[in-house]
């Protein structure tokens, strides 16, 4: 399994921004996808999740703001993010997690709030 993510940027508070994360290789044996996140000095935290049957989760910090889906050939994953604030800016990460107790990483995609 490959991902990219892509889509970061510098935002606004209040501002929004779509991350995508391409999905290749065997997709068939992936069952979660899921965004993290990286802020300067703080350790890596679950964003977001999606599961195989569509099943979404939220940390509670992006409740109501944030939303994860992906298209119907489930090769490609959103995080469509909305009412940044600056605590939001991070390196976020797409993550897979296969049925064959796999783990796979995209690269890191940067994005800032800032006035």
């Amino acid at each position: 399994v490959q991902l990219q993510a892509s889509g970061g940027g510098l935002v606004r508070p209040g501002g929004s921004l779509r991350l995508s994360c391409a999905v290749s290789g065997s997709i068939f044996s992936i069952n979660v996808m899921g965004w993290f996140r990286q802020a300067p000095g703080k350790q890596r935290e679950l964003v977001a999740t999606i599961s195989s049957e569509d099943s979404t989760d939220y940390v509670d910090s992006v409740k109501g703001r944030f939303t994860i889906s992906r298209n119907g050939a489930s090769d490609t994953v959103y995080l469509q993010m909305s009412s940044l604030k600056p605590e939001d800016t991070a390196v976020y990460y797409c993550h897979a997690h296969t049925t064959f107790q796999r783990d796979y990483w995209g690269q890191g995609t940067k994005v800032t709030v800032s006035s």
